[in-house]
């Protein structure tokens, strides 16, 4: 796999999203909390350079954190 080796990728793992206005977060201080549109079940999104790949769920375990992957996005034919 050596060929491999060089090639690097894009990942996010988005938990959610909101819009907030630039004042907000300007008058935010240390440990000021978003709310975000999502809820505690919801499933965590893995995107790959951009486009959205598998859905999963975060484990905690002390201060660790990974993610489950629970389901493969099939790509969509256009």
């Amino acid at each position: 796999m050596s060929i491999l080796d060089g090639i690097t990728v894009e990942a996010s793992i988005v938990l959610g999203s909101t819009e907030v206005p630039i004042r907000q977060i300007l008058q935010m201080s240390r440990g000021a909390m978003i709310a975000l549109d999502c809820g505690q079940e919801d499933p965590t999104l893995v995107y790959v350079n951009g486009q959205l790949v598998a859905k999963g769920k975060i484990l905690v375990d002390g201060d660790q954190m990974s993610l489950e992957v629970a389901e493969v996005v099939k790509k969509s034919v256009n």
